[in-house]
């Protein structure tokens, strides 16, 4: 990794409905590797077709997906960054009008009208896991992560408010961060150790418990089979919002977790170099960078260039949005951020 900047793995909704890379995803990826970030992050890419999660999202479930994986990886590398995708399946959270039958859950969901998983549909999500990174490996894919965050479903299976399985799958912490251990295993062993496997959990929201996410981050980092961890925290100098220590960062909470060889990279409003250069001297490894991204597609030259350089400050037009990449899809999905786009 030449630098210390990835892009952060953003939804874009500009892909094909069957999950095929459409030219404005490509010009969207490949832009930041020209940009100069280090490692280049797809979107979550869904590894079962009934994993979608909103339309537009990139598959990596088919070989029909493969030659736009290939196109993507190579374009990507061309310009030295490195090029990984984000594996990742909806569960609950996939919209019944965008997969086939009921949205599917560790447990049977009332509130998401989800069924529970059967067993031998659990090995398969991990079979599935596992299949997809064999694909990215032969797409010359760096290497994946495993999306473990944000409530989907990897991260349905770690809540106890969300999972209440009583198999090897549910009750204890390592029952309900299994699944997350067994797909790790078998990725490490089918795509080998130079293959790159990155892991994304948050430790807030969707039913995570603080204390609960540091422990599966040690355990993660002990395995000795991942080769970064990737904390989403909203906000990388907030407080924990449910802890009894509050009086230091979120953030505070993981660096004091023993890394060993293993990288650590964050992401949560870097929106300009004083934020990437108090974040890396604290002792982070590496930043993820998300709407600044959006923004600037060289955010790391600017920053690089310049210490106190400053993202633009929003709402940004539309044109300066085309400028930058954004395709007609995700300039529209980017209009149901708040104040984000000008009217």
């Amino acid at each position: 990794m030449k630098n210390r900047f990835m892009l952060a793995p953003l939804t874009n909704k500009q892909s094909h409905d069957n999950g095929t890379l459409s030219d404005d995803e490509l010009k969207w990826l490949t832009m930041r590797a020209k940009g100069q970030f280090g490692l280049v992050m797809t979107c979550a890419s869904n590894v079962q077709a009934n994993g979608k999660a909103w339309s537009g999202e990139l598959g990596v479930y088919s070989d029909i997906q493969l030659s736009g994986h290939r196109k993507l990886a190579e374009g990507i590398k061309a310009h030295g960054s490195l090029a990984v995708i984000q594996l990742f399946h909806g569960g609950m959270r996939s919209p019944k009008e965008l997969i086939d039958g009921q949205p599917v859950c560790p447990s049977d969901n009332k509130e998401y009208d989800a069924r529970a998983l059967s067993l031998a549909e659990v090995y398969q999500v991990k079979d599935d896991f596992i299949s997809a990174a064999l694909r990215a490996k032969e797409a010359s894919y760096d290497g994946v992560e495993i999306h473990a965050a944000h409530g989907y479903l990897l991260a349905q299976f770690l809540s106890s408010e969300i999972n209440h399985r009583n198999d090897i799958y549910g009750g204890s912490l390592e029952n309900r961060a299994r699944l997350i251990f067994e797909i790790i295993d078998g990725v490490y062993k089918a795509c080998g150790s130079e293959f790159l496997i990155g892991v994304r959990l948050s430790p807030e929201r969707y039913g995570m418990i603080l204390d609960e996410v540091k422990l599966v981050a040690q355990w993660l980092i002990d395995s000795d089979k991942i080769d970064f961890l990737d904390l989403s925290l909203w906000d990388v100098l907030k407080k924990p919002e449910k802890h009894s220590d509050t009086n230091k960062r979120l953030l505070d909470h993981f660096l004091e977790l023993d890394y060993n060889n293993v990288k650590l990279t964050v992401a949560g409003k870097i929106n300009g170099g004083k934020e990437v250069y108090e974040i890396l001297n604290s002792g982070v490894d590496f930043v993820a960078i998300g709407k600044s991204a959006i923004l600037h597609h060289d955010f790391p030259l600017r920053v690089m260039n310049d210490k106190n350089f400053k993202s633009k400050q929003l709402p940004i037009s539309i044109s300066h949005l085309e400028h930058e990449g954004l395709g007609p899809k995700f300039i529209e999905m980017m209009k149901s951020w708040p104040d984000f786009v000008k009217k």
